[in-house]
């Protein structure tokens, strides 16, 4: 995926083609689990808004209510834990959307299936 100059680059050079085209050609593109392609706008229209320098701090995420997230949640009474729609739709999730969940020392990630995984 192409980010900062190199995106703006990118769209400048591609001119006046579609939306869709412009976003194939940048690497905004995932495949469905039923081998079909997906393409994250909303990714790609979050870098671009970056690379213009437009910051989206982790601080000032606020949810689709008005509230600021907290990036916090707690253990269910029944043991579940639980991650908001809020959240889910910061990162272009939808149903069905399947994860491998790594447990660490004290930590857990969730990796999308199927996708390697980046070393920190």
């Amino acid at each position: 995926m192409l980010t900062g100059n190199d995106l703006l680059a990118k769209v400048k050079e591609m001119g006046d083609v579609g939306k869709s085209d412009i976003v194939r050609a940048c690497g905004y593109v995932s495949a469905k689990k039923d081998g079909s392609e997906r393409l994250n706008f909303t990714a790609f229209y979050e870098a671009l808004l970056n690379a213009k320098g437009v910051d989206f701090g982790l601080g000032s995420k606020v949810g689709k209510r008005g509230r600021k997230l907290s990036f916090t949640t707690k253990i269910q009474f029944n043991g579940n834990l639980m991650v908001g729609k809020a959240y889910t739709s910061l990162l272009d999730l939808k149903p069905g959307d399947e994860f491998e969940i790594k447990l660490g020392r004290k930590q857990i990630r969730l990796v999308p299936f199927g996708a390697e995984e980046e070393d920190e």
